[in-house]
């Protein structure tokens, strides 16, 4: 969607933000595919090493991800080797392997690089303004659920 006009949808939030998140969402890939890892499992890992022995509840609150959606990921890294799940009581923590560790500068520097293409694209003011206001958007929407 090179202008405005090109989509009588363009007002609609729903429908910006869906385009825009596709947008990044390719970008993410493109930043994240040095890594051997799909974006969304790299920020699963990001999570867990900054946080050992984080719980899927508080990785699904962080990320904005049904539970669900976070024990197939958390699962998948564990069969790959970067995390594995730990039992304690009733609770289950999630640890980061060597594996996981080993890879976090690589994670770091492709989410460096997501950053620097977006901001250069849209601009650094326009990114940060835009990160904000989606935050304060989100955090407006979740006291409806």
């Amino acid at each position: 969607m090179n202008d405005q006009k090109d989509s009588p949808h363009c007002n609609c939030l729903f429908f910006s933000a869906n385009a825009l998140g596709r947008l990044l969402t390719g970008l993410a890939d493109q930043a994240f595919s040095t890594t051997g890892l799909a974006p969304s499992l790299a920020f699963v890992v990001m999570n867990v090493n900054r946080q050992p022995g984080i719980q899927p509840s508080q990785l699904s609150d962080i990320m904005k991800l049904t539970p669900s959606t976070v024990s197939r990921l958390v699962e998948k890294l564990e069969y790959q080797g970067y995390l594995r799940r730990e039992a304690t009581g009733r609770t289950t923590q999630v640890q980061p392997t060597d594996k996981g560790q080993a890879i976090q500068p690589q994670l770091q520097a492709a989410w460096r690089n997501l950053y620097t293409r977006y901001s250069d694209l849209i601009g650094v003011e326009a990114a940060k303004l835009l990160t904000q206001q989606s935050n304060a958007a989100i955090q407006a929407l979740e006291k409806t659920e």
